[in-house]
């Protein structure tokens, strides 16, 4: 069964019969968000984003959003309702306190539903039907997340409350959620285990990426430092080179012989690098466990050049350097430093028998060295590497001070995600959700002999629009492409009809008819080019200022063109001040 097309009155006279008659909390169930019906997110929820991204320009933290939005719900949802109605709701919201809010039976299920481990809450099937069609890339081309990752799931969710209010208090019970994850070290659901920030996804998603990074980051380090303290208790129970045993639970215990003889235990040693061996000893060379890198998102990869480049700072390149010498010298006992240049920077180091006038001309080479000798940079005097080295201590990775504090840096995402600006937080979300909508358009649509060409033509124009810095004076345009596209996808019987009746479009007055009002697309300004520019023939033209949704299909419409249609009568027209273009209400 096709889901009915969006009409204005009809969601208005829902509206007025929920407040007026049933008393609605205005939360969304679960029930309601998982209907068979949906088969694409719906476009009231884009507009209540949109509505939060213009609103969010207007507060620089959620604290002021909160204070500033109060109790009100979108002016558009009170549009039509009768005075004692809004009364009734203000009053209502006015009395209702947070905690009544996050306490709230339904709120409390969207949560539990969210962050179920299996991740199956609104899970959308996207079949890409051909082997061509790639829309997975579309997300990462506007900067959102991907489809099926908790930030589109929470974008949905959010976008179905119909107050600005309970939207952000929402988006503060999602918080504490996510700190109680933290605290358990558990998962976030819906989002990878142990993947770096995919600087492509929008920057929430790079911060919950980072969040499960650090869970699986200290979840090795245990595992690691339990194993190497059984291996240090075993080490103390037998001398003999014997304990190499497979059969120790702790894993063989790995030893290397000095050149004296003696065996020493090797301490967070790896795997063998290859055919390597020591110079002076002729061990094989272990590669050691190193402490692994820091997580940077994208904010934070900004910071750290501007750092460098104001003041020619290298200290995290030297700190690292320093922990892989440490966890070299633990897990080879004998190793001098021509071993850890061999393993770690090959290109320093030559594998010859260099002749005596090459020997002579060479400072600072060991004797012992004869199989090759440093690079140039390694043998000056001052070298970093040779003062590192000489200062460095054998000491495991599990067993060094962090150079990355996972937690720190978890308590950091999370207060920032507190203290998100409300512009920040519903742009993301309206993005990642608008991705959604086109991955799941785009596997039916595609292969459509008569919407294909339409679908792509607002697939590029959202792509150019979002890659603008200033995409979110569109807000408007892009929930009017979403609109049509949504009417293609389900309607398509409908759009048909009015691809084949263009006069029809229109009334007698020359509005178009206003089932498909809502569905004019004219992008003027600086947009990109996406369409050739409509043809001056006078019969094809229409209303002022508009275009309706039939007229698409033809191959000579502006829709995409650069400049908007022509208006025949140039005259200015009085606008209401609390209103803006295309019946969008400044909230």
């Amino acid at each position: 069964m096709a889901v009915p097309f969006y009409d204005e009155n009809m969601y208005l006279l829902n509206m007025k019969n929920d407040t007026e008659a049933k008393g609605a909390e205005m939360i969304p169930s679960v029930e309601s968000l998982v209907s068979d019906n949906i088969l694409i997110p719906p476009l009231s929820v884009m507009r209540q984003l949109a509505i939060a991204v213009e609103a969010g320009k207007k507060s620089k933290s959620l604290k002021d959003f909160l204070a500033s939005s109060g109790s009100s719900s979108p002016v558009r949802e009170r549009a039509g309702l009768s005075l004692s109605a809004v009364k009734s709701l203000m009053l209502r919201e006015k009395d209702e306190k947070p905690s009544d809010f996050v306490n709230n039976e339904k709120v409390l299920a969207l949560i539990r539903s969210l962050f179920d481990a299996e991740g199956n809450f609104l899970r959308w099937k996207i079949d890409s039907g051909s082997e061509a069609v790639t829309p997975a890339s579309l997300p990462r081309d506007i900067h959102g997340a991907p489809p099926e990752s908790l930030v589109v799931k929470l974008a949905e969710v959010i976008g179905s409350f119909r107050t600005l209010k309970k939207m952000t208090l929402f988006w503060c019970r999602v918080v504490v959620e996510l700190r109680r994850l933290w605290s358990e070290e558990q998962y976030v659901p819906s989002i990878p285990l142990d993947e770096i920030p995919d600087l492509n996804s929008c920057l929430l998603y790079q911060r919950l990426q980072v969040m499960n990074c650090c869970v699986s980051r200290k979840r090795r380090h245990d595992i690691a430092t339990e194993k190497l303290d059984l291996v240090i208790r075993e080490a103390s129970l037998h001398t003999e080179e014997s304990a190499l045993s497979k059969d120790n639970p702790a894993g063989p215990i790995l030893y290397a012989r000095l050149s004296t003889g003696e065996l020493v235990l090797r301490l967070g040693a790896s795997s063998p690098s290859g055919d390597l061996t020591m110079l002076e000893t002729g061990e094989p060379v272990y590669s050691p466990v190193t402490q692994e890198g820091p997580l940077l998102t994208e904010d934070l990869i900004k910071e750290n050049e501007e750092f460098v480049l104001r003041t020619g700072s290298v200290g995290a390149g030297c700190s690292q350097l320093l922990s892989d010498m440490q966890a070299f010298k633990a897990a080879n006992p004998g190793c001098i430093l021509e071993d850890f240049v061999r393993w770690h920077s090959p290109p320093d180091w030559t594998e010859t028998e260099p002749s005596d006038e090459e020997n002579d001309s060479f400072v600072g080479i060991d004797v012992l060295s004869t199989r090759g000798y440093l690079s140039s940079r390694m043998q000056k005097e001052g070298n970093l590497w040779r003062e590192f080295w000489d200062t460095s201590k054998p000491v495991p990775a599990v067993k060094q001070a962090p150079l990355f504090d996972e937690d720190l840096a978890v308590e950091g995402i999370l207060d920032g995600l507190e203290d998100i600006s409300p512009s920040e937080l519903f742009q993301q979300l309206f993005v990642s959700l608008l991705g959604l909508g086109f991955v799941i358009a785009e596997a039916k649509l595609s292969t459509s002999s008569d919407f294909s060409k339409l679908f792509y033509e607002s697939k590029e124009y959202v792509v150019s629009s979002c890659q603008s810095s200033t995409w979110t004076e569109k807000v408007e345009e892009l929930c009017q492409v979403y609109e049509t596209v949504e009417t293609m996808l389900l309607n398509p019987e409908e759009a048909l009809r009015a691809m084949n009746q263009p006069d029809e479009s229109t009334t007698p007055s020359g509005e178009p008819k206003r089932r498909f009002r809502r569905l004019t697309l004219n992008f003027g300004g600086k947009d990109k080019q996406l369409r050739k520019t409509a043809s001056k023939d006078p019969k094809n033209s229409t209303s002022p200022g508009s275009q309706p949704f039939s007229s698409f299909f033809d191959n000579k419409s502006s829709l995409f063109s650069k400049k908007p249609p022509k208006p025949e009568n140039t005259s200015p027209v009085e606008k209401p001040s609390n209103t803006v273009e295309n019946d969008w209400t400044v909230v």
